[in-house]
């Protein structure tokens, strides 16, 4: 790749070119400030990052002689955590405090609703999830299984718009019960002196409308801060066999939502990274528009404008009509080509997104349109970081980067993901290190599960992966996140998230199970699709998460530590041949369905048919469960070398099988030597080897060659 000179840095010269004509002009940062920034902190930061992945590796290599001296007997708790807090992989737990961000927006400080996750390199997902902050309720119902079936045909089903309306009456009358009767006796809605006729149960439920007050358009509701949009229709087939004319019932989704530059992004060079961080920059611009063809029409799709309507007052409200962006950056363990330092080493990656990405943000803090933080910060999610050292290192790296770009103190504000055993193990610790910046925690139970495969990896074989969601540790983790969370002080000023419903085409079984992530007292969770959105933001209207934070509180219900750093070993369990085949099959398939896009065609996140041809989300957290399950297994002798090559070859005409109608895949049987299948391979045979046990250096490695080829 051709490279430029800029402060002792070699660049990539695509992304060179994007930071000096594109991300530079009009921030009010001056070239030569941000290229000698840039160099500063590639060079005095970078040196400190290797040496908490050293750290990471030597924490690792005494908790595998541990485990190695203590082969064979069982693990006793109290002597493993005080083992953990000798090395210093536990560290002591301070005195209570509570977070001190100021300045975040609604979404996270006052509003509970869903959070979705896009690949930042794919335009028109990214455009669809920023607009996915208000979604149709009739067709999330009508579309997807959530009433128990499927549509046919492709017409309008008058019978099944039916059994919409009459989903839709109950929900309002749940959200916003009436003060005498059912919405489904409703006939006309009308708007009399500053009130809705009907009368609500609770007045102040009424928002506002559009139109004209005696036959509106359309009336908005209000209920545990989330709007909802009932609109007003008798033309439209819905609204035709409506008795008050009801057309549709349009609710705040995703009120916000993850712009990924990490697990569901394929960038490995400087050009990747360079139509990632454009992405990102036409987002703050608002700018950004892609072009679309459906239904035998093409047309442009961009950011959706804020919605406005009349208060009961007569004022003008203006509601937010996109989903607040976050930016994931990369983790601390990455380095990139896209730029070399002043020895010709690859930077980290992270550090190189810490700088672009929040010169890209600054966009939004100078325009006069809407805009995407109203308070005026930055957002940034940092994944992958392991105990309350690498939390530490992240702030000071924004530290740095804010004195660089002109930003005020603390105009970044940081996610921080509890996805690392020795993050979840030292919460408190580590939200104490982001007190200033933190906006939001998230369990990521993928990740979590892989790093708890390899983080024990030498204790003994552990569980298949199914039986994993039972295990005492996961119950643990997912109860610390949020009662430490709160503890610290996170409501009312930032995020308590939980992880990704990841079967999208599974409505109804969604929208049976999520709600016990409110419940959870968490006031966000990850869903995969804005259909998913919408139907999970009707949990939100169900459960009052503020009230139910406030409960969790007061049981002050702290999970045990020792519950958290419960080993899912299988003891003596012995699998059958058939159990051992199917956990081989069914891992090797998920494997090979997500790796062979990712290193062919570049696709970090898609929808990857299992071995019942059952589409799941995957993306490179589920990948490394697989990679790290079998690699457990065979390290201990559960499964043979050769039976797992068997099962990649048996798995791989499934796989190509799955994708034979896409134009772009190229077969992986009979010849079995291609780069993806080659990657697969290594992320199970050399996978107790890679740095926590993370899929990314054979991932880029693999990409990398395939894109030279």
């Amino acid at each position: 790749m051709a490279r430029v000179e800029k402060a002792g840095l070699r660049v990539d010269e695509v992304l060179a070119r994007f930071i000096n004509e594109q991300a530079l002009p009009g921030s009010g940062v001056e070239p030569q400030r941000f290229w000698e920034g840039l160099s500063t902190l590639i060079h005095e930061f970078g040196p400190r990052n290797r040496v908490l992945l050293e750290r990471r590796e030597e924490l690792q290599a005494a908790i595998d002689a541990w485990h190695i001296a203590h082969r064979g007997r069982p693990v006793e708790a109290g002597a493993y955590r005080d083992f953990l807090a000798e090395i210093g992989y536990l560290v002591p737990e301070g005195e209570d405090f509570q977070i001190e961000t100021s300045d975040t927006d609604p979404e996270f400080a006052r509003i509970a609703g869903p959070q979705l996750v896009v690949p930042v390199t794919n335009a028109r997902y990214v455009l669809n999830a920023a607009n996915a902050r208000w979604g149709s309720l009739y067709d999330a119902l009508y579309g997807t299984d959530a009433m128990g079936d499927l549509p046919e045909g492709k017409g309008y089903d008058p019978a099944r718009g039916a059994r919409v309306i009459e989903w839709g009456r109950a929900f309002l009358d749940a959200a916003a019960p009436l003060a005498g009767g059912s919405w489904s006796e409703v006939e006309a809605l009308s708007v009399r002196d500053g009130a809705l006729v009907p009368a609500l149960e609770e007045a102040e439920k009424f928002a506002g409308f559009t139109g004209d007050a005696a036959r509106p358009d359309s009336v908005f509701l209000r209920n545990h801060g989330l709007l909802i949009r009932i609109v007003i229709d008798p033309a439209t087939p819905a609204g035709g066999q409506d008795r008050a004319g009801i057309s549709d019932i349009v609710i705040e989704a995703a009120l916000s939502a993850i712009v990924d530059c990490e697990d569901s992004v394929a960038c490995v060079d400087g050009a990747d990274k360079a139509l990632a961080y454009a992405n990102w920059l036409g987002l703050m611009e608002g700018t950004l528009s892609e072009q679309v063809r459906k239904d035998g029409r093409s047309f442009a799709r961009t950011l959706a404008p804020d919605v406005e309507f009349t208060a009961p007052d007569g004022s003008t409200v203006t509601a937010r009509g996109r989903a607040l962006l976050l930016v994931r950056n990369v983790g601390h363990l990455m380095t990139t080509p896209a730029v070399l330092d002043r020895t010709g080493d690859e930077a980290f990656e992270g550090l190189l997104d810490a700088m672009v990405t929040t010169l890209c943000a600054m966009r939004d803090l100078a325009k006069d349109g809407p805009r995407n933080s109203a308070t005026g910060s930055i957002y940034v999610v940092k994944p992958k970081m392991h105990g309350p050292e690498e939390v530490a290192f992240a702030c000071e790296t924004f530290d740095f980067v804010e004195d660089v770009l002109g930003l005020p103190r603390h105009t970044v504000k940081l996610g921080v993901m509890d996805e690392e055993r020795r993050t979840s193990a030292n919460l408190k610790e580590c939200i104490r290190a982001a007190k200033h910046r933190l906006a939001f925690i998230n369990t990521g139970f993928l990740d979590r599960t892989g790093d708890e495969y390899h983080t024990s990896m030498e204790a003994g074989a552990m569980l298949a992966k199914q039986e994993m969601a039972g295990q005492p540790w996961i119950t643990a983790y997912e109860d610390r996140n949020v009662d430490i969370g709160l503890r610290c002080g996170l409501a009312g000023k930032a995020q308590i998230g939980k992880g990704m419903w990841a079967i999208p085409d599974h409505m109804a079984e969604m929208l049976r199970r999520k709600i016990a992530h409110p419940m959870a007292g968490a006031n966000t969770a990850w869903v995969p699709s804005p259909t998913a959105a919408t139907l999970h933001a009707t949990h939100y209207h169900r459960v009052d998460v503020q009230a139910r934070q406030a409960q969790i509180r007061a049981q002050d219900r702290p999970a045990r530590l020792d519950d958290l750093l419960t080993i899912p070993l299988a003891g003596g369990r012995n699998y059958s041949d058939a159990e051992i085949e199917h956990e081989l099959d069914n891992n090797c398939q998920s494997i090979l369905g997500y790796v062979v896009r990712w290193i062919d065609q570049g696709v970090g996140c898609s929808k990857v048919p299992d071995i019942h041809d059952v589409g799941l989300m995957e993306d490179r957290a589920t990948l490394r469960i697989s990679a790290q399950a079998l690699a457990n297994w065979l390290h201990h002798g559960i499964v043979t070398q050769g039976q797992v090559m068997d099962a990649f070859r048996k798995m791989a005409p499934v796989v190509d099988r799955q994708n034979a109608g896409d134009p772009l895949y190229s077969p992986m049987a009979p010849g079995y030597d291609g780069v993806a299948f080659q990657a697969a391979c290594d992320l199970v045979f050399l996978g107790r080897v890679q740095p926590s046990g993370y899929t990314e250096p054979v991932l880029h490695a693999r990409r990398l060659q395939a894109k030279a080829a």
